[in-house]
Parts: C-alpha cells; structure tokens; sequence
C-alpha cells in the first residue's frame, strides 16, 4: 500500500484503487492500514498532482472522488500561490472531462453524481478566477449550451451552482469585497444568460433540460433585476406554459412563491396580480376544487403531496404580502378560490401543512 506515497515514482493506479477499496470494503488492519495510508496521501502537498492520472485512469468512483476532494482543498486552500501554468492545467482538464462526460445524454445519466461534484470543483476555481483571469466564462458557457443538448442541461447545473455560491453561500466562504464583486459581475452579464434560459423554454422539448433550467432560474429569481422577471414573459411562460405539466409543476409553483415574495415596491403590482390570477387559474385546472383532499391525503404519492405543499406555501405567502392588492384589484372570483384552496388544505392531517395555513390564518384574523 505504502507505494502511492512514494511521489517520486509514477503514481500505480490500480494500487490505489485497490487501497480505496481497501478502505470500504476490508476490515481490521487491512482497514486500517487502508486509511493510514490515504491520509498521507491526501495530506501530501503534491497529491494535487496526481488527481489528473485517477480521474483518467481509475475504474473506482470513490478513487477519482478522493481526487476531486483533493483538488477542491488545493482550490478552497493554495490556489493563489499556485503558478499560472498548474492553474490552467487543473482548470483546462476539468472543462474538458465535464464535456467529455456531458456530451451525450446517456454518458450524462450514468456519471451524474460525478459530474455534480466536478462541477462544484470547477465553481471553486470560478470563484477564485472570475472574471479577472476568466473573463470569457459566461459568454463560453451560453455558446457551448447552444452546441449540445446534454452539455446545455450540465451547464445549466453549473450555472446554478454558481449562483448559490455566490448569492447564498457567499457570506461565509468570500471576503464582502469579492462577493461583492462577483454578484454586480454575474448581474452584468445576466441578459445573456437569460436570453439561454427563454430560448431553451420556448424550443426545448427535453423534460430534463426544461426542468434543469427551471431549476437554474429558481437560483436566480431573488437576485436578478426586476425587468427581466416583470418586463418580460417569463411570468406568461411559468403559468401558461409550465404550472400544468407534471415534471415541472413543483419548480413552477416555487418560482411564482419566489416572485411573489420580492420587495419590488409599487411599480409592478399589475404584473403581481396578473401573476396570481393566472397562477389561481392554472391551480383550478390542475386541482380542480381540491374538496377531497383531507380524504385523499394519504393516497397521494410523494409528487402529489410536495405539489400540494407548495401551493400552500405560494398562495399563503403570497396572500400574506398581497392580501390588500388582490382584494382590490384581482377578481373576486381568484381571490376566494385562493382562499378555498388554504381552507381544504387547512383540513389535511399533516402537522407542518398545517402550520403553513395556521400562519395565515393568523394574519388575516389580525388584519
């Protein structure tokens, strides 16, 4: 086992799949010894190194994840005093095995949660690179999304990383000067991303690749300008288009809760109750009057049940924040429907749908 830390040698790739496997499968010493040996390596300054010959050469996944998590701490930890050859050489690998592995729908299905953790290596390096000594990210990124459907679906993923990284998770692993930096870089080129996103669900007839972009808008929904969301039809396309098919109901009904809870002032009320209307509307078609839906409850599979949940947490909350807006200038008619629907939900036996409609309740008796 010792031979994988000798790094003056060429790293034995089938040695090292077999101590990995030593450590998840074997027992006692051998174990032991297994994972004695895998922390040497891990913890040697140079295992960076050799990650390039596991994720080509290896035929173990959690070998070529022990590399990307190596990889991903030389990123987090040393990446600024690496020199620039080894920093593109790590950065140029990695895009090409994500489009070696995204090119095809089947070789996307089969290496999908390998690719979600290379991914996020590749987002580590974004974060450290971009847009200083990357500034062609985002443009590269939409013109390969526009060459290849499962390519386009990846980078939809990517995309998404991207933002959660530095909208929600900024404030714990950036500087506020960074982040900063990066949210008014990702606001910048937004319009290019968004017109990827539109076109995709005005042509796309792939359910994953609809689903992965509604996905990645979700992400950027609380961030990205008003215009976009309000001045365009993305609005129209989520409750048309969207809110009925069942593959994409869920994420639909969370993107209409995320809208409806923006701080946009005054200016797009009438958006904000066209947006209700039609969402109440769609809801009518898909649910009908829900009357049995405390008796059905527990007939419902797992899909079914998350739908109803997320009604109930998009017309609660919505009506929370709204309430004297639609009651002034939706229809009567939309308004009491809402209402019905959280009343019958109310009725379910299920502790924390409870609580949501409680919450509301509580609302609209204080006024």
């Amino acid at each position: 086992m010792e031979a994988i830390l000798d790094f003056n040698q060429d790293l034995d790739v089938g040695l090292f799949d077999r101590v990995v496997d030593a450590l998840f499968s074997g027992k006692g010493e051998e174990q032991k010894m297994a994972q004695q040996v895998l922390t040497q390596f891990t913890d040697h300054e140079m295992s960076w190194a050799r990650a390039d010959r596991i994720l080509s050469d290896s035929n173990s996944l959690q070998s070529k994840f022990i590399a990307l998590q190596i990889l991903e701490k030389l990123i987090q930890t040393k990446w600024k005093i690496l020199d620039e050859e080894p920093r593109n050489g790590i950065k140029n690998f990695s895009l090409n095995l994500i489009v070696e592995l995204a090119s095809s729908e089947e070789s996307l299905r089969q290496n999908r949660v390998f690719l979600s953790k290379l991914n996020l290596v590749l987002v580590q390096i974004l974060k450290q690179d971009w847009p200083q000594k990357w500034p062609d990210f985002i443009p590269d990124i939409v013109a390969t999304s526009r060459t290849n459907l499962a390519l386009c679906e990846n980078n939809m993923a990517i995309l998404k990383l991207l933002s959660e990284e530095v909208f929600d998770f900024s404030a714990e692993q950036m500087t506020q000067a960074k982040a900063k930096a990066l949210k008014t870089q990702m606001c910048g080129e937004f319009s290019s991303i968004y017109s990827l996103c539109m076109e995709i669900l005005q042509k796309a007839v792939q359910p994953s690749l609809i689903l992965a972009t509604l996905e990645t808008l979700l992400r950027f929904l609380s961030w990205i300008p008003f215009g976009f969301i309000f001045e365009m039809d993305l609005i129209n396309n989520l409750c048309t288009r969207f809110l009925q098919p069942p593959i994409t109901r869920n994420v639909t009904i969370k993107c209409l809760t995320e809208i409806g809870s923006l701080e946009c002032g005054n200016e797009y009320q009438e958006q904000l109750v066209n947006m209700f209307t039609m969402a109440v509307g769609g809801l009518h078609e898909i649910l009908g009057d829900l009357g049995n839906v405390s008796e059905e409850w527990d007939e419902y599979d797992d899909d079914q049940q998350e739908f109803i949940q997320n009604v109930a947490i998009f017309l609660t909350s919505f009506l929370s924040s709204h309430l004297r807006l639609v009651e002034t200038s939706a229809s009567r008619a939309s308004v009491i429907q809402a209402h019905q629907y959280v009343l019958r939900i109310s009725q379910v036996d299920e502790r924390e749908l409870f609580k949501v409609c409680l919450e509301y309740w509580n609302v609209l008796v204080r006024g």
